[in-house]
């Protein structure tokens, strides 16, 4: 049978924004931002990259702020930050020599000619009202500052003189109190040190950057503001002194380098600022083999995939190719750059199964598809970045399921849409992790990358669920078979598709959004447990997950469970926490859902509160791992 339509379970889904492949098209105009611009330090306010100047309008309507990276932001509501209109211009300041000085590192200015009033801009930001004969350190907390230190820029509002605002090395900071208490505005300035995605969305961990002076960033599951990854750090100081090994191998600066390795080989390619691409087969030990050198040019990345051994790519900077390509193992390089803008290329990814290869520039996010077997002439370039902020992206990374597209933009933080190469391939995933597990007799699975209208197999109707865009849903039926059934898949478009699925009796999968966050609700008020409302000690809460497989008494594929008394898993559920096994005290189809079941669970009293690992196990198939936070 065929549903046409959104039923009201997918629009409930939809509402809460839990389906992960469904309810989103394939164009790049979807983009979304994935967090926001600034990080977690421990100080007053979440901070971001260092701000050079602020300074008020004559009026005091509007703060200016100049970033180090030199853009130029104004805010009215000292809020929300957008690019500077026309060409304001800072208002003058006046070195200074204090009869004292408060910090010998700190520069001394007055904001007037005539003033006694002296600011110091140091580790801290002091304040004289004697021409610095007695100092008072404004942002101190014990001998810490409490808006971090380097001190650039000091403005005081015309409206308010004690509206104080300062520029450092943590971003931007005001106070309404003449320096008693601070305050950031950094949320929404652009103004994130981003240079690498580390890591896209997975289990309980959520994206990872590389963010300059900020280090190894996290967003967690649900959150807006990123959190440091110190853990993390060891990979980054790692990579540098492979770089720096490398380099005294090959005689000439490592700028990149890619490994992997297939079966007792330890590949790794290396890409130079000369621009040579070196490849080793030992592990890095020795380079044998090398591409001739690109004056004026240097590798920025190098992507390889290895799965697709004799195949890589590689993202250049300067006057000549910006986009190489290998189908030999290195051997022989031809330029796929063709009518790509001629500026930077940052990164580079690509999807073997469709040859889509995207590519991060001073211009935006480009894409393309070419031949990753062979030697192919590649298509057009088509730019995806149109909707997005102008600004250089310096990174571009494809999910592990190659379903989502994520860009760096400098200064703006990660963006991710859905990945246009999508419509070139049909592609069955879980509904609840967009993973590719097994299915399981009930579960809900995504069909991405094109509508269809009906499907079946081994004479059974899988229901269809089709919503906007170029993806449909299908619940598997109770009554299907494994360990494998051969699908036909009719399209929108008037084919047929043929796609074998595994299927086992329990596969289990937790519900989470695009960026990890897990389907967990209070068991008692039904609402939603995670950002903004953390889980409580002891407290009951239910798991939505798919893949749990038959129920008793028997449920009729396709159609919503009931309210009362809905049909109980048949297979053994138990509950993990952090690994250890916490009471389950229902698992049952979800009702008003088709194809999601409840798990009922009863947190434990704890004393170690913050962030855990929950999963779950069904008949000892264990389920994704998700993030939860329990506070007292």
């Amino acid at each position: 049978m065929c549903h046409k339509g959104t039923t009201r379970t997918l629009a409930r889904l939809a509402a809460l924004a839990l389906v992960a492949a469904v309810a989103v098209s394939a164009q790049t105009t979807e983009w979304r931002r994935v967090g926001n611009s600034s990080a977690d330090a421990q100080l007053a306010s979440p901070v971001t990259g260092p701000v050079i100047q602020v300074w008020y309008s004559d009026d005091g309507s509007l703060l200016y702020a100049l970033t180090k990276s030199g853009k130029l932001f104004q805010t009215l509501n000292f809020e929300s930050w957008d690019p500077a209109a026309g060409d304001p211009k800072p208002p003058a300041t006046f070195n200074r020599a204090p009869v004292r000085t408060p910090d010998p590192s700190a520069t001394f200015v007055a904001l007037r000619s005539d003033s006694a009033e002296m600011w110091g801009l140091g580790s801290q930001l002091f304040r004289s009202l004697d021409n610095g004969t007695s100092w008072e350190p404004l942002t101190a907390y014990r001998t810490q500052s409490v808006v971090g230190s380097g001190m650039h820029s000091v403005a005081v509002s015309p409206r308010d003189p004690d509206q104080i605002v300062v520029a450092n090395d943590s971003g931007v900071w005001r106070s309404m109190d003449g320096g008693l208490t601070w305050a950031g505005l950094n949320q929404y300035l652009p103004n994130l040190p981003v240079e690498r995605i580390l890591a896209t969305p997975s289990g309980a961990q959520g994206v990872r950057i590389q963010a300059g002076n900020l280090g190894v960033l996290e967003l967690p599951p649900g959150a807006s503001v990123w959190q440091p990854a110190p853990a993390l750090a060891a990979q980054a100081t790692e990579e540098s002194q492979t770089r720096g090994k490398y380099t005294a191998i090959v005689h000439a600066e490592v700028t990149t380098f890619s490994a992997f390795t297939r079966g007792a080989t330890q590949v790794v390619y290396a890409g130079t600022s000369d621009g040579q691409i070196f490849k080793s087969v030992d592990g890095g030990e020795t380079f044998p083999t090398h591409s001739p050198a690109l004056k004026g040019q240097t590798v920025e990345r190098i992507f390889v995939d290895p799965l697709l051994p004799g195949m890589a790519l590689a993202a250049l900077s300067g006057d000549g190719p910006r986009v190489l390509r290998s189908v030999s193992e290195g051997v022989a390089w031809d330029d796929i750059s063709s009518d790509l803008p001629k500026t930077a290329a940052h990164s580079i990814t690509a999807d073997r199964s469709s040859g889509a290869v995207y590519v991060a520039t001073d211009a935006g996010v480009y894409y393309t598809h070419a031949g990753l077997t062979a030697a192919t002439t590649a298509e057009s370039w088509t730019s995806v970045s149109s909707a997005l902020y102008a600004a250089r992206v310096l990174d571009v990374r494809l999910d592990p399921r190659r379903v989502q597209l994520y860009a760096a933009l400098e200064g703006y933080g990660v963006f991710a849409a859905p990945a246009p190469h999508r419509g070139r391939i049909l592609r069955l995933l879980n509904a609840a992790d967009n993973s590719a597990r097994p299915a399981a007799p009930g579960s809900l699975l995504s069909v991405v990358g094109q509508r269809v209208d009906e499907v079946t197999a081994g004479g059974l109707n899988y229901p269809v669920w089709n919503t906007a865009g170029t993806d449909s849903q299908i619940q598997v039926p109770f009554e299907a078979v494994g360990p494998t059934v051969a699908l036909a898949l009719h399209t929108a478009a008037g084919t047929t598709v043929d796609r074998d699925l595994r299927v086992q009796p329990v596969s289990p999968a937790i519900l989470v959004n695009r960026d990890g966050l897990p389907a967990l609700f209070d068991a008692d008020s039904g609402m939603s447990v995670g950002a903004g409302n953390a889980a409580h000690s002891g407290q009951r809460i239910q798991i939505m997950a798919t893949g749990l497989g038959k129920v008793r008494p028997d449920w009729v594929t396709g159609r919503p469970a009931p309210a009362g008394n809905p049909p109980a898993v048949v297979a053994d559920v138990r509950t993990y926490l952090d690994s250890n096994p916490v009471s389950t005290n229902a698992a049952t189809l979800a009702p008003g859902y088709v194809g999601f079941y409840l798990v009922e669970v009863q947190l434990p009293v704890v004393s170690n509160y913050g962030a855990m690992e929950l999963h779950l196990s069904v008949d000892g198939q264990e389920s994704n791992r998700v993030q939860i936070v329990i506070v007292p």
